[in-house]
């Protein structure tokens, strides 16, 4: 197997920060299943131990909007695999409020979670990877950051930046071999989206702004990042790729009438 760091019959590397959402463990249980060596980061040490077990990971506990805790988070990845072909950032958050709504600490928050982790990560991770031969880096933007959605306002901002760092970090590293692209899911069944997919009328009306006519799973939105992260997409990057059953491109067939 050739990576696109140029070595050959090497199993690759990857690190996923925020491993341990549906999402993240999702995309660690596929990647492991294809061979990868992986570095998990979170930040439940319960949940992170028993993954690492299940994926043979080297895990570390990580705030991820911390830098020194992000550093050492890569020392460690680095130390053991001596270079990464992959770095995914699955953190973030979900808030449903209008702005007038919207705290100072929801804000915070929500960009923080969002989209500082995405610039601490990238940051850490062009900076190793352009001087290792590339590799590919991708980040979660969302659907709601391309198309208007009532009450979305602080989140489809922060994911909106998500897409922006990284469409311009694309271009900035592209001389290097560094892939990296996004993935905009729709509503998602995760531990994240729960407060909306427990309930039972929240959950119809959600699916139903959905063209494919139901919400998205976690093995769906780790497929396309898998595939992002495969060297043989070596001509893929600064693409924002929507996995959202058509939510932010195309329209709803409306409800039919009684």
């Amino acid at each position: 197997m050739m990576t696109e760091t140029g070595i050959s019959n090497v199993k690759p590397a990857g690190l996923i920060f925020g491993a341990t959402g549906g999402i993240g463990s999702a995309l660690a249980r596929r990647l492991a299943a294809a061979g990868w060596r992986l570095a998990l980061s979170g930040r439940n040490a319960e949940q992170l131990e028993k993954l690492g077990r299940e994926t043979s990971a080297l895990t570390q506990l990580a705030e991820a909007t911390d830098t020194s805790e992000v550093e050492s988070v890569f020392k460690q990845a680095l130390d053991k695999f001596g270079h990464l072909d992959g770095v995914v950032n699955c953190c973030g958050s979900l808030l449903l409020k209008s702005a007038h709504l919207t705290t100072d600490d929801d804000w915070a928050r929500t960009v923080a979670a969002n989209l500082t982790t995405s610039f601490v990560i990238l940051r850490a991770a062009t900076g190793r990877m352009m001087r290792s031969g590339g590799g590919s880096i991708v980040l979660m933007s969302s659907a709601v950051a391309q198309r208007g959605m009532i009450n979305h306002e602080a989140i489809a901002a922060a994911k909106a930046g998500v897409a922006g760092l990284a469409q311009s970090a694309a271009a900035t590293y592209a001389r290097f071999n560094l892939r990296i692209n996004c993935v905009a899911p729709g509503l998602t069944r995760t531990p994240l989206a729960e407060p909306i997919t427990r309930n039972e009328a929240s959950l119809k009306a959600s699916a139903a702004l959905h063209p494919l006519g139901r919400i998205g799973e976690p093995n769906e939105v780790a497929s396309a990042i898998a595939w992002l992260l495969d060297p043989e997409q070596k001509w893929v990057t600064g693409q924002i790729i929507g996995v959202d059953g058509g939510l932010a491109s195309i329209q709803a067939r409306p409800a039919p009438s009684a």
